[in-house]
């Protein structure tokens, strides 16, 4: 008989840690390879892990709720095949080679102590800590005393690998540290804590009290963090979509019908975003401590409400490299996937630009916060009729058209007032100047 781990996987570049939401299978279960054991949550969509070989769930190592790093063994699986076989050590390595333990940057080179810490999370004190963050600490020479006063922006107020690379750089240029209390960084000993109970809040007349679920706490999580890591600044221009609404009018049943999608205005945003990224590719960029990071790739997350009124950010990858179609076809995808709980991992990662449109639900325009890491957020508002002065050669006309607001928030550490407001100018200008002669 031989164990073989079941490893937490690693489900992007950025994401260190995932939540147990719902074991399958308990100790004792029968399982066969790529069969669900359970299921598991990310700050960016909900995924399964299956099983690796046929066998026996011999043990779990956490419990539904609990927030486990990437690499950590969550399960044992009981297989008939022979240790001598080699069977074993082949299926845990091919788990382990898929970069499992790529702690982003982390030395190559692993002590059998580091190892061995780094099997599976540290509880000390009640508090959490993964090995990458003991890691951190062990490696700056971050006492255990400093570590517990480090404030934690993680799940139920854990420290996280951003927590101690901010912890750390405030440390080395002298600046005092966010936390609660105050203590000796030469100490070995964990200082007295000053404990402040406050009382609990009490609302006056008839309320309602909801608690947030798992996915609202970390959509709030992120929108604070957003705003405390970039200079938002907004600007705003509005478009004559006149040309684009008939045409698309003109052409949306054809389309269907020759192409099995329906055509409907996301696409036809998103193109124009796309060429004008072409011209101005600083806006497709993300910051790296003081370095500007520019994305050769054109990834365009488009924003998506779910049914139960959350909000999920699928990414259209390579958009450049897509024809209309082709947009649209994977606009239509993805938004029935994350509508049907059907999202990938893949499906949410690596955006470079989002788009948002806040006309589907009746608003004029909106000051969107920019989805980290990316560097701009653009959002697009309901579509209506208006009496708009109209130039052409005979003179000035009052016609009716269909104008729209566009608004776009943008890291002010890279991008400044000029270029925003004209690459802004310039998806604008594109739809304005939409051919309604054109073909699909």
């Amino acid at each position: 008989m031989a164990v073989v781990d079941l490893i937490m996987p690693k489900l992007g570049e950025s994401i260190m840690e995932a939540t147990i939401l719902h074991w399958h299978k308990q100790p004792g279960d029968k399982v066969k390879a790529d069969e669900t054991v359970l299921e598991i949550a990310t700050d960016k969509v909900d995924s399964e892990v299956p099983a690796i070989v046929d066998g026996e769930i011999r043990e779990l190592l956490f419990r539904e709720n609990d927030v486990v790093p990437v690499g950590a063994v969550i399960a044992r699986i009981e297989t008939s095949a022979s240790a001598d076989s080699g069977a074993e050590d082949v299926l845990a390595g091919e788990a382990l080679d898929a970069d499992v333990f790529d702690m982003e940057g982390e030395e190559e080179g692993i002590t059998e102590e580091e190892e061995t810490e780094r099997e599976a999370p540290v509880q000390q004190e009640g508090r959490f800590y993964s090995p990458l963050v003991l890691k951190i600490a062990r490696d700056e020479g971050v006492s255990m005393a400093e570590l517990e006063q480090v404030p934690g922006t993680g799940h139920e107020g854990r420290v996280t690998k951003k927590d101690m690379l901010e912890y750390v750089s405030g440390k080395r240029s002298g600046k005092p540290a966010a936390a609660s209390g105050s203590y000796d960084t030469d100490s070995r000993t964990a200082p007295e804590r000053s404990v402040t109970v406050s009382s609990p809040l009490s609302y006056r007349g008839n309320v309602e009290i909801i608690e947030m679920d798992r996915m609202r706490k970390l959509i709030a999580a992120h929108m604070v963090q957003s705003k405390q890591t970039s200079p938002h600044v907004t600007s705003f221009s509005e478009a004559d979509v006149t040309n684009l609404v008939q045409w698309r009018t003109r052409v949306k049943k054809d389309f269907e019908q020759r192409e099995g999608e329906k055509i409907t205005f996301m696409p036809l945003f998103i193109e124009a975003i796309v060429r004008c990224i072409k011209r101005f590719p600083l806006i497709n960029s993300s910051v790296d401590g003081d370095r500007i990071i520019v994305k050769k790739d054109i990834n365009i997350g488009m924003a998506t409400a779910l049914p139960n009124g959350n909000l999920i950010v699928p990414v259209i990858r390579n958009a450049d490299q897509l024809n209309l179609t082709g947009i649209a076809r994977q606009v239509n995808r993805l938004a029935a996937a994350a509508r049907n709980g059907k999202l990938q991992p893949e499906d949410t990662q690596e955006g470079t630009f989002t788009l948002t449109n806040v006309g589907t639900f009746g608003s004029l325009s909106g000051t969107p916060i920019i989805n980290q890491p990316q560097s701009a957020i653009l959002a697009v508002g309901i579509i209506k009729k208006r009496p708009m002065v109209v130039e052409t050669a005979q003179g000035d006309s009052i016609a009716i058209r269909h104008m729209m607001y566009l608004s776009m928030s943008y890291d002010h550490r890279i991008i400044d007032g000029s270029l925003g407001a004209t690459f802004l100018t310039a998806v604008a200008q594109e739809l304005e100047h939409f051919d309604p002669a054109r073909n699909f």
